[in-house]
């Protein structure tokens, strides 16, 4: 149903439905903050649905489900179909990070009786947006001993927050002339930890009762934080938006929302045809780099190893058939149409919230680069598995032609010579500590998903 609002096609049932399904999706994304995070929840969660371990199986047969892991970050899920592998597989991809604030190796000092911590800000941030907010910690200390200490600090209501100042307006003249991209410096974007000296010490004294407490509560010492990865941010849960409910405020959604409804929509489909599978990756927040991003050979070689699994005697090149042979759906949020800020769209080529799942044929930027630029024959198929199976759906670009752009995974899995085309969910205030989607596209993503699964 193309650019139809899903509101209007709900009967009482399935409104109940949406609301359900939004439920399970703010605990879920409420907990899984972080890539690690995330994953850990998604293992439980294949796991409960019947999925083993790869590395766990000694073969593979029509029906059998299967997981692989890389590195606590990245996710590969596969239902085996009854078609050959190498005639292709049915894959949703999707990222897991997202923009953040991370500690530096050496993050700790001490500033006129303040203890801070230096960071380092990832992905695409307004650096503007994350001062003067709650603030959490989440991740991991890694010691010499080979001991990995997982930390969350500031999610329970008995925790302190954190947070990084401003300046008051009262004092703010030479700051408020500056442009907006200015107005903040990523130098500045360090974390307020304490003010509380430890007794008996003159230099660095509140930097130190810092320390004490975290190897108080940890066990660590200050250089353990050279192998550790603290993520910054935003505390607190995912919540309702909106006085009729019909929104989600939370921080995230690019990508976990599409990562989210692939996966449960993986959970969903019984006696595929073609292989179906549910890819996660990390790092696409900085060019899909890295052992954990798209660009890894780690979903290569998963599918390999499945074509091994199934029999196959050159499973490498099974692998390479395979994935030439396979249709993607590269699971990304789209822009949605601000009613604020409608100069930066073109209507007729843009998202809107209840509309559906978004079809973006192409992303990019100056002219698409970078861009996948999906096959019209392949749109043509995408658009006639929605439509048979009652999905709202919609086209989108990234604003208009000069007002900026951005990318996706599509590309990437598009290099084995791949269908790929991006389908995603349409967020506001996309990058920010808080992000909104609407509960509609969600579930509309969700069905989407689901059909293309079994086509």
């Amino acid at each position: 149903m193309y650019r139809k609002n899903a509101w209007k096609q709900y009967d009482k049932d399935e409104m109940q439905k949406v609301m359900n399904y939004a439920e399970e999706y703010k605990n879920f994304i409420t907990f899984g903050k972080t890539e690690r995070l995330f994953a850990k929840k998604s293992i439980d969660l294949l796991k409960k649905n019947g999925f083993k371990n790869i590395d766990e199986t000694k073969d593979l047969k029509v029906g059998d489900k299967v997981f692989a892991v890389n590195k606590n970050k990245n996710i590969c899920a596969f239902i085996i179909g009854s078609r050959d592998i190498e005639d292709g597989l049915r894959i949703l991809g999707a990222h897991i990070d997202s923009p953040r604030l991370d500690f530096k190796e050496h993050p700790f000092y001490e500033k006129e009786e303040f203890a801070l911590a230096d960071t380092h800000y990832y992905g695409g941030v307004k650096k503007y947006q994350w001062v003067t907010i709650p603030l959490a910690l989440h991740g991991v200390i890694c010691k010499e001993d080979g001991t990995v200490i997982d930390v969350n600090i500031g999610e329970d209501a008995s925790d302190p927050v954190l947070g990084i100042t401003d300046l008051l307006i009262h004092l703010s003249k030479d700051q408020m002339a500056k442009k907006l991209s200015e107005a903040i410096t990523g130098e500045n974007l360090d974390v307020t930890l304490g003010n509380i000296p430890i007794e008996g010490e003159n230099k660095d004294a509140v930097k130190l009762n810092i320390l004490k407490l975290l190897k108080d509560k940890y066990g660590v010492e200050e250089e353990d934080f050279l192998s550790a990865e603290i993520e910054v941010v935003p505390a607190g849960s995912a919540r309702d938006f909106g006085l009729d409910r019909s929104m989600i405020a939370g921080y995230g959604h690019d990508d976990r929302s599409c990562a989210y409804s692939s996966l449960t929509a993986l959970l969903e489909v019984k006696d595929v045809e073609y292989t179906a599978c549910c890819c996660l990756v990390d790092k696409e927040e900085i060019g899909s780099v890295g052992a954990t991003g798209a660009k890894s050979l780690f979903f290569e070689n998963t599918v390999a190893k499945v074509a091994e699994l199934m029999g196959k005697s050159s499973p490498l090149f099974a692998a390479r058939i395979a994935m030439e042979n396979s249709r993607m759906l590269s699971s990304d949020v789209s822009a949605a149409v601000d009613p604020l800020y409608l100069s930066v769209s073109d209507k007729k080529n843009a998202a809107f919230f209840a509309n559906g799942l978004v079809i973006n044929k192409y992303t990019g930027a100056r002219g698409k680069s970078g861009s996948n630029d999906a096959n019209p024959e392949y749109y043509a198929w995408v658009r006639s598995v929605l439509d048979n199976n009652q999905v709202c759906w919609q086209n989108a670009e990234l604003g208009k032609v000069d007002q900026g752009g951005g990318g996706t995974i599509a590309y990437i899995l598009g290099n084995y010579n791949m269908n790929v085309i991006d389908a995603g969910i349409p967020v506001l205030n996309m990058h920010a500590p808080m992000e909104i989607i609407s509960k509609a596209d969600l579930f509309e993503a969700f069905k989407g998903y689901i059909s293309f699964l079994k086509a």
